[in-house]
């Protein structure tokens, strides 16, 4: 159990089909979404200039091997923009740290 870990994504979801479509050619087999709404408040002066947040989020969840979690974070960051705000956030949780 110390080799798989359990992924976490939580982005927009316009970007839902595309990052499914690029995790599971990452081997990446079950991955279960989930949708929610984000709670990002926005003012009258932001939303006359178009820039609110999206709130609506889709929250993506899989086990997979460690191996694959380097290139996974890997595709997020060059292919998806993780690395710049209010796009998106990833993180895993070895398997062995959760309890039931």
């Amino acid at each position: 159990m110390d080799n798989i870990e359990y992924l976490f994504i939580i982005t927009g979801r316009k970007q839902k089909d595309a990052l499914l479509s690029r995790i599971c050619s990452i081997d990446n087999r079950i991955v279960n979404t989930i949708y929610g709404k984000g709670t990002v408040k926005s003012n009258y002066l932001l939303d006359m200039l178009g820039l609110v947040p999206e709130e609506n989020k889709v929250i993506m969840t899989s086990v997979l091997p460690k191996d694959k979690t380097e290139a996974i974070f890997e595709v997020l960051l060059n292919e998806f923009d993780f690395g710049k705000p209010n796009t998106g956030i990833a993180f895993t949780m070895p398997i062995s740290g959760m309890s039931f």
